[in-house]
């Protein structure tokens, strides 16, 4: 076998590895990106804790399981790198659409996100949303607030009891 096929498999392994352990990936296009605006985005992306890979469409199809939605398969056209998350997608989807408006560079041609297909028109959807743990701190917030407010109710009438004796001990 030749040192050329074997790097190539090597690759469609790591591939299919990249998207095994990882339930959310979006397809970027990034075709007329210099190199130096690439590695700014790689940088950005791995202070966050997700992967970027740019990768060669007919080794990524090769990757690719028969799971993966038919729409996925037929976004691996022109320049395509995948952009990977372990947690948190919503976070990779801001930090793709931030750094696509900054730039004018990238243009996202869909993906999977928590194991469900994504198209480009619902990426400005998903980037829109609000994180997982901004959502639970709001609920969290709306179970304590009639508790909060219950237990300000009863306290109401001790506080003024307390203000009126101070004020009846300073006219004496």
């Amino acid at each position: 076998m030749s040192e050329n096929r074997e790097s190539k498999e090597k690759t469609v392994e790591e591939i299919r590895e990249d998207i095994d352990t990882h339930d959310t990936f979006l397809l970027v296009d990034f075709e007329k990106m210099p190199v130096s605006k690439s590695a700014e985005l790689r940088k950005k992306l791995r202070e966050s804790s997700y992967s970027f890979r740019v990768v060669k469409n007919r080794l990524a199809l090769r990757a690719i399981k028969s799971e993966i939605p038919e729409e996925v398969r037929e976004n691996f056209k022109g320049a395509t790198g995948i952009a990977f998350a372990q947690e948190n997608p919503i976070g990779l989807a801001r930090l793709i659409k931030e750094f696509s408006t900054q730039n004018k560079l990238l243009k996202v041609k869909g993906g999977i996100v928590e194991g469900m297909y994504l198209t480009p028109e619902k990426f400005n959807e998903i980037a829109a949303l609000t994180s997982k743990r901004d959502l639970l701190a709001k609920i969290g917030y709306l179970m304590a607030a009639p508790m909060t407010t219950f237990l300000r109710t009863w306290q109401a009438p001790f506080s003024n009891l307390g203000s009126m004796l101070s004020q009846l001990k300073s006219k004496k």
